[in-house]
């Protein structure tokens, strides 16, 4: 039979309210009894009845999140510092890929709903806060993560895109490079923001913006690898090719570097490559990529306790804007090897 919280109250001769109260993290328990219970705890393998709880209190005990590909590391990354964040709670994750299609990331917001989910993480592939309606009308609490929308007042945890764009720009430009391409993204607020860091950039640096030195695509999540592969291409076909690239993400950086060193081009030597978001492969590439840490646990972490606090609280908080700071990693694909 199922060990149940009174059955750890009665054996430890303290009240049922007690060891809830330990099991919930709240601080008005004594440390001595805190731990005696735990440890009751750990012995009788105490597992809580979720769906009892749930009906006692209104909630699911449940948190959704959306992210448009599940594949892409970063996603991942960010997933598992969600759920490492919700853990202590005993809330649980669940999880939903969009594939980067605004009419899918709405069906899956439609089912998170319908489940009952009592908060929502969203990294986003609309274009407008348009998709948002059965949300806004459900009064859930959400939050947006590394994509936020224009004109929608809502809880967002990111990186600051365009000091991503600005830091990967200017250290290829202290490099040296004067002739800096960017392969970017569509319509999205990374990829915008990262384009006019790298504007910004070149403007402090007294450097001209080229339009032929910017080539830009959609869907770079999913396909990143053989989009920057195929953009990198058509930056070699214009008359004076570009001495460096920064790259929206780590995944076009691969692509771009597969296609210089397919056309017998050095990676930094001739073309210099920069990446964003330091996936966990970065390092261990034919040639280790240079790229911008977004860390992304630490968003996911971030997003959860602003999540949690968000459902403890009966009337909403005022949107909160939380920024984690971009951060350069250099590594062969920029500074070559040493000496």
């Amino acid at each position: 039979m199922a060990v149940r919280m009174k059955d750890i109250a009665a054996d430890l001769g303290v009240s049922l309210v007690t060891v809830s109260k330990v099991l919930r993290n709240k601080t008005d328990v004594g440390e001595k009894t805190r731990r005696r219970v735990l440890k009751r705890v750990r012995e009788l393998k105490y597992q809580p009845n979720m769906l009892a709880r749930g009906l006692a209190s209104g909630k699911s005990y449940s948190i959704g999140l959306v992210v448009p590909d599940l594949v892409h590391t970063f996603f991942a990354e960010l997933a598992m510092g969600v759920s490492a964040g919700l853990r202590k709670d005993s809330y649980q994750l669940i999880l939903a890929s969009a594939e980067e299609e605004p009419g899918l990331e709405c069906q899956e917001i439609e089912h998170l709903l319908a489940r009952g989910v009592d908060a929502l993480l969203i990294a986003s592939c609309q274009n407008s806060f348009a998709g948002f309606k059965s949300l806004l009308h459900a009064k859930v609490p959400y939050i947006l993560l590394d994509r936020f929308l224009p004109n929608l007042k809502a809880h967002f945890v990111g990186t600051d895109d365009v000091a991503a764009g600005r830091i990967a720009t200017e250290h290829l430009i202290q490099l040296g490079r004067r002739r800096i391409a960017h392969i970017g993204g569509e319509v999205i607020s990374t990829s915008l923001g990262r384009l006019d860091g790298y504007k910004k950039a070149l403007s402090a640096n007294k450097l001209p913006f080229r339009s032929e030195l910017v080539v830009t695509r959609s869907r770079l999540e999913e396909a990143g690898v053989q989009i920057g592969e195929h953009a990198m291409g058509d930056l070699l076909r214009i008359k004076r090719i570009p001495d460096a690239v920064f790259c929206y993400n780590d995944l076009t950086a691969v692509g771009a570097i597969h296609c210089l060193l397919r056309n017998k081009l050095r990676v930094p030597e001739d073309v210099a490559v920069m990446g964003c978001g330091n996936i966990r492969l970065s390092e261990y590439l034919e040639v280790p990529l240079s790229t911008i840490d977004q860390c992304p646990e630490r968003q996911g972490a971030e997003a959860a306790r602003l999540a949690l606090s968000m459902i403890a609280q009966e009337r909403r908080p005022r949107a909160e804007r939380f920024l984690v700071e971009p951060k350069l990693i250099a590594r062969e694909s920029t500074m070559g090897r040493a000496k």
